[in-house]
């Protein structure tokens, strides 16, 4: 799996972002391009401690455990899965503000791939260093297919 920490995947996934505009159309789901670059954002927020989330109840944290491999393993997620009620986007959304925002983000989490220890995941726990890498990047892998990029 690829890594948001490798100097190439980063660039990858910058070109690839720089490729999305405001017209562009999703592929599946719900979110214009606007809400996605919004709904991107929220996974560095919480990895950089600006987003804090709820700790799930015990029923959730069973749930959210037989779900975590798949955060950061090779299987593409599918199309159109359920997005999280604390990550969700409706309203309209400034795309240049908000591809700015992440693009922002994006360049701090690359920034600190120096620090090998992390918060725990409110939801998820403990990641490895590299989980924490490879799920950045799936997250944001999964988005710009959904938009073509």
């Amino acid at each position: 799996m690829k890594s948001i920490f490798e100097q190439k995947t980063y660039e990858e996934i910058l070109n690839r972002l720089h490729t999305i505009n405001a017209e562009n159309t999703p592929n599946w789901g719900k979110m214009n391009a606007g809400q996605m670059m919004r709904h991107c954002q929220f996974p560095f927020e919480t990895a950089l401690g600006k987003k804090q989330l709820d700790k799930p109840n015990f029923l959730m944290r069973l749930l959210m455990k037989s779900f975590k491999k798949s955060m950061y393993n090779d299987k593409e997620w599918r199309k159109n899965q359920p997005t999280p009620k604390a990550f969700q986007v409706s309203d309209q959304q400034d795309f240049d503000k908000e591809k700015q925002n992440l693009l922002g983000l994006i360049n701090e989490f690359y920034a600190t791939r120096d620090v090998k220890e992390r918060e725990a995941h409110p939801a998820f726990g403990h990641f490895t260093y590299n989980q924490w890498g490879q799920m950045q990047y799936k997250h944001l892998d999964h988005h710009l297919r959904q938009f073509g990029a």
